[in-house]
């Protein structure tokens, strides 16, 4: 579990620096796809690498599927956490944060074509559309958080079996 812990909290760390610096480069990044997120990437390195030294030093090279999953859904649940509360800091000190993601969220629903809108139902779109101004950074912080803990779960079950090992009998 202390591994899980150690992996998790870097992985926390390094995920808000590249938040941050990808904001700071022009993309802001509560716009980015969860299919196409860095945290893809950065749950599979964190996940691999516990799941991997929990296996090989700890177990001896056995790793069950349940301890896999165990110890990936605490890396997930720690990086999850401390990237959101550190989100959640940076977007109450840089104001903005919040105000740059809804000038730019704006311009993209608004270009939607109307069959977009129709698709989506016209009452929704203006309901959407309505409701971004009221956007806090206590809503992306929620939003960043859950959507971390579902890509880290799918990326934990897809590791856990990879990495899992049975022992010989």
């Amino acid at each position: 579990l202390l591994i899980s812990v150690r992996y998790g909290a870097i992985g926390g760390i390094l995920g808000i620096i590249l938040l941050i610096c990808m904001y700071y480069l022009g993309r802001h990044p509560m716009l980015i796809s969860p299919f196409l997120d860095f945290r893809l990437l950065l749950f599979g390195i964190f996940i691999f690498f516990t799941l991997k030294e929990f296996r090989d030093y700890e177990q001896q090279g056995v790793l069950y599927f349940s301890q896999a999953m165990i110890g990936g859904l605490t890396v997930t649940m720690l990086m999850s956490a401390i990237s959101s509360l550190l989100l959640l800091l940076f977007g109450t000190l840089v104001k903005s944060f919040v105000a740059d993601y809804i000038v730019q969220v704006t311009a993209y629903v608004k270009s939607f074509s109307t069959t977009d809108i129709e698709r989506i139902g016209k009452e929704i779109y203006e309901r959407n559309l309505k409701a971004l101004p009221a956007t806090n950074i206590s809503n992306l912080a929620i939003t960043y958080f859950i959507h971390g803990l579902v890509i880290g779960f799918f990326v934990n079950i897809i590791l856990s079996v990879i990495l899992r090992r049975q022992p010989k009998p």
